[in-house]
């Protein structure tokens, strides 16, 4: 017994004691030291315990950077979407349930558009954080972040001549979402291509023209808007009548024809505004120009178009207005 005792006490005696446990007492490498009393993982206590938890608390402080960022977004953008209309965006009058459906439109545009900024922005935070963490861990493994920051700059410098037209296309997109220029569903005019909306993404936006034809536009070659859905939407039809018609009569008979049309309960929620004759448009060598205008929502502005056109050449017939035939220069008949 005497003999393993002195053997025990004699190996303690030949353990070697880390520098830093006489150094300084208080360190990290004398903690492990005291409490394990293990000469190897006080000696790389840096390698094996420091580094690791400063890496997981880059990672954790990462996480929940992101969950908060994402959660302020989230927050932000759910109320804007829900938050009161702009005054600016009420509708213009109030008749039947119009009034009901253009507010739920006009809060289903402001939710969708809502949304898809909200989405990214939380990607756009998501790649923001991730790269702050990897760069802080890499650091913490004793990378040399020098070379690796220069490639990343060259790399970009690449990508953004090589990828003027895309990241154009891009910042076009997101500042077509944000002044809500046009949405799914919107009759727009891009110059060459005209028609109904139905994609709008951060790169390219879809339409279909009255003919059925897809058209794939690049957000960054938008260069001018013409949306006919946002709001509301002005008919305005020019009825021509002959030089010898009684003009005042005239006038009283299409403004009859529309206050008949808008006191009518089948259009009251698509008839915006009183129908107004405005009389006298214009005088050409063919016809008098009578113009009748009302408004109307964006969705309906055609079909009431053609049915008040429908309704002025019936009245026109019974009240023996005479429209006058338009010939060609060689008189082969009307155009």
């Amino acid at each position: 017994m005497m003999s393993t005792a002195l053997s025990v006490t004699a190996a303690a005696s030949d353990a070697v004691v880390p520098d830093c446990v006489g150094d300084d007492p208080g360190s990290l490498c004398a903690r492990l030291y005291n409490w394990f009393g293990l000469d190897w993982l006080a000696a790389n206590a840096q390698a094996l315990v420091a580094t690791p938890l400063r890496i997981l608390l880059i990672v954790l402080v990462a996480a929940v950077a992101r969950l908060l960022i994402n959660r302020a977004i989230r927050r932000l953008t759910e109320r804007t979407a829900t938050g009161q209309v702009p005054t600016i965006l009420k509708p213009r009058r109030t008749k039947g349930e119009n009034h009901q459906q253009v507010v739920e439109q006009v809060a289903a545009r402001r939710t969708q558009r809502a949304e898809a900024i909200g989405s990214v922005l939380r990607s756009f935070a998501s790649i923001v954080v991730f790269f702050i963490a990897v760069v802080l861990v890499l650091g913490e493994l004793g990378i040399n972040l020098a070379p690796i920051v220069a490639s990343a700059g060259v790399v970009g410098v690449a990508l953004g001549f090589g990828a003027q037209n895309l990241i154009k296309d891009f910042i076009a997109g997101i500042g077509i979402i944000l002044e809500d220029q046009y949405g799914v569903g919107d009759v727009v005019d891009l110059g060459e291509a005209s028609g109904t909306v139905e994609a709008v993404g951060l790169r390219i936006t879809r339409l279909r023209d009255i003919n059925g034809v897809v058209w794939y536009a690049r957000n960054g070659e938008v260069l001018r808007v013409g949306n006919k859905s946002q709001g509301y939407a002005q008919v305005v039809i020019d009825m021509p009548v002959a030089h010898t018609t009684d003009l005042e009569r005239c006038r009283s008979v299409i403004q009859e024809v529309g206050d008949a049309f808008y006191a009518e309960e089948a259009w009251a929620d698509v008839v915006l505004g009183q129908p107004e004759s405005v009389g006298v448009e214009s005088i050409t060598p063919q016809a008098i120009l009578m113009r009748l205008q009302v408004r109307t929502t964006n969705a309906d502005q055609w079909r009431v178009a053609r049915e008040l056109r429908m309704r002025l050449q019936e009245r026109f017939a019974t009240e023996g207005i005479e429209i006058p035939v338009v010939r060609t220069p060689t008189g082969a008949g009307p155009a």
